[in-house]
């Protein structure tokens, strides 16, 4: 269910394989699939709907016999006519019905004689076979939700049978201390070294084949889900469904939720299509989302999973909520800043919005052609190509030679914000269109800057002109070098010289002796470094004020990305130093020293 990812490539990389780009033109796409074959799942990050915003909100309205009550069948049948209606062209195909379809709005279950979840008969009284097969009439896929292992409830003392189990019962299929599993705790745990726990899985994978879904959304799930130790290890239990889904010779994709471990990635990537990388996006609040809690909190956490998306398997961002205007909870440029990362991303673009009273502001957001194209396209998530400050840049590099490129301001106040082309692996010329405003901006010179509102986004495709850049690199790990407080050389399987400077934590600092450039200026210094998570650094050239930069996480302690950094050099020889100050800092492989200075400020962008 997984096939390799596309490379990100860090910017050195990027310069290389720009090289027989401005040579010989533009490069060829994959090659399509062959004619009258099925899409394989998840060829593409899936476009859709989904029900769980609106249950989870207190919007006026939307949940009035209480907590969750949205979910209904009649609800889903709307909504099912809306996506049909006015987005299933722009390749919007799944409804999918998230939790609480077994349970009344006293959020009491009901369980079929096998202790499997079925309808409450009050939500959905056509029950869900019925229900997906309008789905499907209308030409769209049908999804469905599961927690994962087996429901306290439908444990039945033990004595709950099991289909096609031969015997086996709801006892044989757990651990006999009934220990808890999944982010709420509210089933016990599958025991997959007992052969009747594999059955179960199966009898609900052949259920839910049978209703005709298309798509399982397994949820709690752990190493993640707010969890972790042995007993909500559930990577057996994906194993499992992996597995029963096969079995049923039905092609259904299996999304797995929420904030899932990264350091299980490979299990992840092994056995599903999509992973929840963060915490629901949803308020829980009298809107949908709002911006601190939590769209935000994905533009620190996108990055270290940008690598592990690919064709088989996406990153999945969450819910896409930008079309209701005030229901939304968000200003328009967050709305638009929303859309961009989620694009950019390579995330799922599935919508949990009212589709029944989308403005034409959400309307446009939701079926811009190009920005959609950014999504699905045969290319690499996008990842940082400048610190996570307030004012960021992201790139990457697609099958054509063109970058796609967005710049974005976090900031609560506006600001300007630049795309330097020597951060992208170019100097010079580029051709720039505008995606969301479909619109051919002419030729660029050597960078892109735009006056951004708060929490305000632009999304570009570049198209470069110019030449890769000359630049000369200086190892860390260099014996010319300086360290200080716990500083030290390490070993490095994944950097240039095989080596790094780790330990940069409460004082410790790398300092980089005789850095020589021709004439004074600010250079865009390229830092390669390594980092598991997120941390600041302090940086600075020979006595100078120290600015602090906050790198993003790589994804693990052994992968290298680069970040460039604007570093102002004296002519001749000078030296640049990483100091952790009181916090801890990434670790650093190498940087990159531009043999040009970033051009004066004054100078015209375009051309």
């Amino acid at each position: 269910m997984w096939s390799p990812s596309y490379a990100v490539l860090p910017a050195r990389a990027l310069r290389a394989a720009l090289v027989p780009v401005f040579a010989a033109g533009l490069l060829t796409t994959a090659p399509a699939a062959h004619a009258g074959a099925p899409a394989p799942v998840a060829a593409t990050p899936y476009m859709g709907w989904s029900s769980w915003s609106m249950q989870s909100s207190k919007y006026p309205g939307l949940n009035p016999d209480g907590d969750y009550s949205y979910l209904t069948e009649a609800n889903v049948d709307r909504q099912t006519d809306a996506l049909a209606a006015k987005l299933k062209k722009y390749g919007y195909q799944y409804v999918n019905i998230d939790a609480g379809w077994w349970r009344d709005n006293a959020w009491k279950p009901e369980y079929d004689r096998y202790g499997r979840q079925k309808a409450d008969p009050v939500r959905f009284p056509s029950g869900m076979k019925a229900v997906a097969d309008r789905i499907h009439a209308k030409g769209l896929k049908a999804g469905i939700y599961l927690p994962a292992g087996l429901e306290k409830e439908a444990y039945g003392d033990g004595r709950t049978p099991i289909s096609g189990g031969d015997g086996c019962t709801t006892a044989d299929i757990v651990y006999s201390d009934l220990r808890t599993t999944n982010g709420w705790d509210s089933s016990y745990k599958l025991d997959l070294s007992r052969p009747c726990a594999q059955k179960y899985i199966d009898s609900q994978a052949e259920s839910i084949a049978g209703w005709g879904y298309d798509f399982l959304k397994l949820d709690g799930v752990g190493p993640g889900s707010g969890k972790s130790g042995d007993q909500y290890d559930n990577v057996a239990d994906v194993a499992a469904w992996n597995k029963a889904i096969a079995a049923t010779g039905r092609p259904i994709h299996l999304e797995l939720s929420w904030s899932l471990d990264i350091a299980h990635a490979a299990d992840w990537k092994k056995y599903a299509n999509g992973w929840r990388i963060d915490t629901d996006v949803e308020c829980y609040c009298n809107t949908l989302v709002s911006w601190e809690n939590s769209v935000d909190d994905r533009f620190g956490d996108a990055p270290g999973w940008s690598r592990h998306g690919g064709p088989g398997g996406w990153n999945d961002l969450d819910s896409l909520d930008v079309g209701n205007g005030a229901m939304d909870g968000l200003t328009k440029a967050e709305r638009q800043t929303y859309a961009t990362l989620w694009a950019i991303s390579k995330s799922p673009l599935y919508t949990g919005d009212d589709l029944t009273r989308l403005d034409d502001y959400g309307v446009r957001l939701l079926t811009n052609r190009e920005v959609i194209a950014v999504d699905q396209a045969p290319a690499p998530p996008a990842r940082p190509v400048t610190p996570s400050d307030a004012q960021q840049v992201w790139a990457a590099r697609n099958a054509d030679g063109s970058l796609t490129v967005a710049l974005f301001n976090l900031a609560d106040a506006p600001a300007p914000v630049t795309a330097d082309f020597s951060a992208l692996g170019f100097t010079g010329k580029a051709a720039v269109r505008d995606l969301w405003n479909q619109e051919n901006l002419g030729t660029y010179r050597n960078r892109i800057t735009e006056a951004l509102p708060a929490h305000g986004s632009r999304l570009f495709t570049v198209t470069p002109h110019g030449t890769a850049p000359a630049a000369t690199a200086y190892e860390a790990e260099s014996s010319g070098n300086t360290l200080g407080g716990n500083a030290s050389v390490a070993d490095c399987s994944a950097c240039s010289g095989q080596k790094k400077v780790g330990n940069l934590y409460l004082g410790g600092r790398l300092r980089f002796n005789d850095v020589v450039v021709d004439r004074p200026g600010t250079y865009l210094v390229e830092v390669a470094y390594v980092s598991g998570d997120a941390r600041a650094v302090d940086i600075s050239a020979g006595t100078g004020q120290a600015v602090r930069h906050q790198f993003p996480s790589t994804g693990d302690w052994g992968t290298v990305e680069t970040v460039s950094v604007p570093v102002a050099l004296k002519a001749g020889t000078d030296t640049i130093t990483f100091d952790s100050g009181s916090g801890y800092a990434p670790d650093i492989d190498r940087i990159d020293v531009p043999e040009s200075p970033r051009p004066t400020p004054g100078s015209p962008p375009r051309t």
